[in-house]
Order: C-alpha cells, then sequence, then structure tokens
C-alpha cells in the first residue's frame, strides 16, 4: 500500500470500528459522517468514545483550517471532553506546515501524538508467557478490571474508565477482550474486533506497576491469535500512542501515518 492509502485505511478503521463501540455504549450517540468530518461522540466520561476524525483526503491548508473550526464547534457542544484524532498523511504539504496554527485558531490544543501500524501478519502463535495465563473477558467483573488497567495506564479516575466499559454486551461476545493475569492479578490487557475484513486491536494496556516486562506484547499477541482463528483474517491494524508504539513491530505491525489527538483547550 502506499502511504495514501495506508492512511485512509487508518482513518476508515477507526470510523467502522468506533461507531459499533459508540453505539454500543449509547445507542443514542451522536454518529455521523459530515462532508470531511467523522463523528463518533458517546458523551461517556470515558474519554475514548467522545471521538471526532477529519476524513477528507490530500486536503489543503485552508479546507484543514475550515474542518478544524467545525470539529472544535461540535465538541463545544458536547457535555464530556473528547478527542479530535487528526491522519497526517490525509493533509498536503502546505496543510502539515500550518496545522499547528490552524488549530490554535481554532482553539484546540495538542494532547499526544499516535501512530496508525498496520500489517499482514495472521496468524501468529498461541503465545506462552512464564509469567502469565490469560482469560477471556466475560463477565462484567472482567470488564471492570479491562476498565481499571485502561484508566491506570492513561491516567483516569477509574470511574470514567468504568463507565465506558462495564455493562457492555457486546465486549463479552463480539470482542476477542484478553486479560493477562499474574497469579489472580490482572496485569495487562487487549482486544481485538472484525472491522472491514480486519482485525483491529483497542485499547492496549499494561499497569504501570507491571510495565517492561513483555506482558503487552503477550496478551496482544492473544487477542490476536484468538481473533485471527475465530475470524480466518490475515491483515491487523491499530492505532498506537508513543508509549505502546515500540511493542507492535515486534509482533508484525508496519508503522504507516502520524496522528494527532488534540482536545479543546481549558
Amino acid at each position: 500500500m502506499t502511504g495514501l492509502t495506508e492512511s485512509i485505511e487508518s482513518a476508515e478503521q477507526l470510523t467502522v470500528a468506533w461507531r459499533a463501540m459508540v453505539l454500543d455504549r449509547d445507542a443514542d450517540a451522536d454518529v455521523r459522517d459530515l462532508p470531511g468530518i467523522a463523528v463518533r461522540w458517546a458523551d461517556s466520561r470515558f474519554a475514548f468514545w467522545n471521538c471526532i476524525t477529519l476524513t477528507d483526503q490530500g486536503a489543503g491548508a485552508d479546507l484543514v483550517a475550515q474542518r478544524l473550526s467545525q470539529a472544535a464547534d461540535i465538541m463545544r457542544a458536547k457535555k464530556h471532553p473528547g478527542f479530535l484524532w487528526l491522519f497526517e498523511d490525509l493533509l498536503d504539504a502546505e496543510a502539515r506546515t500550518v496545522l499547528a496554527p490552524a488549530a490554535e485558531q481554532a482553539g484546540l490544543q495538542y494532547a499526544f501524538p499516535g501512530r496508525g501500524m498496520a500489517g499482514d501478519l495472521l496468524p501468529i502463535p498461541d503465545p506462552v508467557h512464564p509469567d502469565l495465563t490469560f482469560v477471556r473477558v466475560r463477565t462484567d467483573e472482567h470488564l471492570r478490571a479491562y476498565a481499571d488497567l485502561q484508566s491506570r495506564a492513561y491516567g483516569f479516575p477509574l470511574e470514567d474508565g468504568r463507565d465506558g466499559l462495564v455493562g457492555s454486551a457486546r465486549w463479552k461476545s463480539e470482542m476477542y477482550a484478553y486479560l493477562a493475569m499474574r497469579g489472580d492479578v490482572p496485569v495487562a490487557c487487549a482486544a481485538t474486533v472484525e472491522a472491514q475484513g480486519r482485525l483491529f486491536v483497542a485499547f492496549v494496556a499494561t499497569d504501570p506497576q507491571w510495565q517492561r516486562r513483555g506482558y503487552g506484547e503477550a496478551v496482544t499477541r492473544k487477542a490476536l491469535h484468538e481473533g485471527a482463528l475465530a475470524t480466518g483474517l490475515t491483515r491487523a491494524t491499530l492505532h498506537a500512542t508513543a508509549a505502546g508504539a515500540p511493542v507492535y513491530p515486534r509482533i508484525g505491525f508496519t508503522p504507516n501515518t502520524a496522528i494527532h489527538f488534540y482536545n479543546l483547550k481549558a
């Protein structure tokens, strides 16, 4: 795939996967595909369920400035904060050079970086880690543990993470979501789900006190193995944070577009 093609794939994977996950959280969620803007907003306390992204391909500087302003207006109308995801390689060269001042003008502030990744890497072997056993998420107790790992890893209040996951039927059935257990203690988690002919990796996290032991990589491999076994899919995609980005090439993912996360200025 070319750089632009992979960027389009990465943005489409977000809009497809998030549509299902946001509507699972709130059947009345704001899910709209506007000209150049995809809204996937549950208005949840879990900020990752509140998402907007720009979808124009090869967008120039003026159009990007317009879209950023429109996106910020949508975000201001919501009760709970969320993120604008911007896939850099969807912009033309001039738009990339003016991105920072355009976001500032729209009332947005840079939150953190990410990276799209993809690969034709499936199937992969069922992983073995000497410290771990793996448990598929099937109960609300499992979901609460999964949510708490997210909150600890990303610095959210525990109740915000639980607001995003606990009670979901989809996460207990359609998602291949796994906890990595060290004895009876959940230490890491990862999930995969089918999205438009790919296996999409979502919400990998490791408890900060158990990081740098290979736990996140192991549970990601488990979610990929089981998801591929169930679906027969061969291509996988994900959106990595800076902390997780070094892990995924070891599994077989290739980095593609940079992702810029923005939120509203306080």
